[in-house]
């Protein structure tokens, strides 16, 4: 669950299934009450049809969580990180960045950085389109050392330039759930 929609699909599936649960999280859902095998494939059914899927494997619901902490960092937080990303989703999960990078690479194939970048590139779309800051803004919102660093690597995975981008009256971009799949 990377959305409010998808927490809004979730709630209504449990729902429906007359499931008791804690207050949804992004990625994750504590459920009352334990589940019988045929309560656990109705639920797995009913998350499907929506396009969510039941996550019961530990290294699967730890790189959920990886990638919640990612789209959270990147596209939910307007307060500045001054802090390394690895710190963060380490510090943010309890975990080791060297086994929690070995393990994303492992299961998504790609590395956790490859994805942050994508996220990056997907959010400063969003902030270009929106036209409230300027490049040098964005490069310092998004953790860009220089505003040549934010233009290279941008060009680098959409083939435009940040200012090409703004210019284009069909601006593409993804929804967070296609990011790095």
């Amino acid at each position: 669950m990377v959305s409010k929609r998808c927490k809004i699909a979730v709630r209504d599936v449990l729902n429906k299934l007359g499931l008791h649960f804690m207050p949804i999280e992004l990625g994750e859902v504590e459920i009352m009450e334990e589940l019988t095998d045929l309560q656990k494939d109705k639920l797995k059914e009913a998350l499907q049809i929506t396009g969510l899927e039941l996550m019961d494997d530990n290294r699967a619901i730890l790189i959920e969580k990886t990638k919640v902490v990612i789209i959270e960092m990147i596209h939910h937080t307007d307060e500045f990180l001054r802090v390394n990303y690895s710190d963060y989703i380490s510090n943010k999960l309890e975990q080791n960045y060297i086994q929690l990078s070995k393990l994303f690479s492992e299961v998504q194939g790609t590395t956790i950085e490859q994805f942050i970048i994508l996220h990056k590139i997907e959010r400063i779309k969003e902030l270009i389109i929106y036209d409230e800051l300027n490049i040098t803004e964005i490069a310092r919102k998004m953790n860009y050392s220089s505003v040549a660093h934010l233009s290279s690597q941008f060009k680098k995975m959409t083939g435009l330039s940040p200012s090409h981008f703004k210019q284009l009256k069909n601006k593409r971009r993804k929804a967070l759930e296609e990011i790095g799949v």
